[in-house]
């Protein structure tokens, strides 16, 4: 099992948790496909939507990638991304990034947040999955 960090919009992740799903780096099939059935996808979101500059600078979601491999998906006539199948979880609640900046191990990592998928350890995983997931 491995543990992933995507980085969308707050408003693009929406769309994903609604209908099951994620979508990574603008639609590109190969971060999907490093991901196998089982593994985690926690995302940070660093602006509301995609089209305004509104800071967002939380972990937003959190889910598990289901078995299959990417597939496409027609958007619109001229953008057919890939999307691969997550079960979220339910009870979760956004954290903003300055809650986990002190974190050694997230020194680490930070930097990777510009190439919009990357992996990490269970340890990094398990602190900021603490932060976000509620008891019922």
């Amino acid at each position: 099992m491995n543990y992933w960090i995507g980085v969308a919009s707050e408003d693009h992740v929406k769309i994903g948790k609604s209908g099951g799903f994620c979508q990574l780096c603008h639609g590109k099939g190969a971060p999907l496909n490093k991901m196998r059935e089982g593994d985690w996808l926690i995302y940070y979101a660093p602006k509301k939507s995609l089209q305004s500059k509104e800071p967002c600078q939380q972990f937003v979601a959190i889910g598990q990638i289901l078995a299959g491999e990417a597939y496409p998906f027609e958007m619109g006539p001229d953008f057919i991304p890939f999307r691969k199948d997550v079960a979220y979880v339910d009870q979760v609640e956004a954290v903003p990034l300055k809650a986990v900046a002190d974190y050694p191990l997230w020194q680490e990592y930070r930097s990777r947040l510009r190439f919009g998928h990357f992996q990490i350890p269970k340890e990094l995983f398990d602190f900021i999955s603490f932060k976000m997931i509620k008891e019922k």
